[in-house]
């Protein structure tokens, strides 16, 4: 159909010509309520938002020393994190002569993750990162 016959037609019923496949052969178009259109299009984008889990990556921080006490209140925010389905970054800093013994600060970190072990899955192992040993920690799924 000619594009003028189009425009007459689309006229006629009082909508609108809108072309849908510029680059084709012969290009496409369609008559519709362009409007109407552009808010089901909006409307389509806002709902699919409201379904999209935003996930954020939370830090605790540990020494090579810390105490039981210390250890289980760290742990207990840390469940708390990942139970409420956000990524957890473990890490440990070394101070002074805690830099000399590297192993006890992985020996912590690895504590950590074995005690989440059921909670959780490692998305970055442990690795030292200057005065760091860094660690992420990700929510296992959830089998329905």
């Amino acid at each position: 159909m000619r594009t003028g016959e189009a425009l007459k037609l689309a006229n006629e019923v009082g909508l609108d010509l809108v072309e849908i496949t510029p680059n084709g052969k012969p290009p496409v178009c369609r008559i519709m309520d362009y409007g109407k259109y552009k808010y089901d299009q909006e409307k389509k984008k806002k709902e699919a938002k409201k379904h999209q889990v935003q996930t954020k990556l939370k830090e605790v921080k540990f020494r090579v020393n810390v105490g039981d006490h210390d250890y289980d209140v760290k742990m207990r925010n840390l469940c708390k994190f990942i139970e409420h389905g956000d990524r957890v970054k473990v890490s440990l800093m070394f101070r002074g002569r805690e830099n000399a013994h590297k192993e006890l600060g992985f020996e912590v970190v690895k504590r950590v993750i074995q005690d989440t072990a059921d909670l959780t899955s490692v998305d970055q192992a442990p690795r030292l990162q200057g005065r760091f040993v860094t660690c992420i920690l990700v929510p296992k799924k959830k089998r329905k």
